[in-house]
């Protein structure tokens, strides 16, 4: 997610802080588990695009996904 400015500022056990200044500074707490919940990943685009003012479908196609 380095296209939006997100870094990783921390980590916690098997959690990830990743942080962005772009669009205003916001934090994300993301779980690093393989796999990810499908679920828990479409949370997180859903996160992400509110903060960035994007509809799903736009972060995603932003993203290559």
């Amino acid at each position: 997610m380095r296209t939006l400015g997100y870094e990783r500022t921390r980590q916690d056990g098997s959690h990830i802080r990743l942080t962005t200044r772009l669009d205003g500074e916001f934090h994300l707490t993301v779980p690093h588990h393989v796999p990810l919940r499908l679920g828990t990943f479409k949370s997180i685009l859903r996160l992400v695009a509110a903060h960035h003012r994007l509809s799903v479908e736009e972060l995603v196609d932003r993203l290559g996904l």
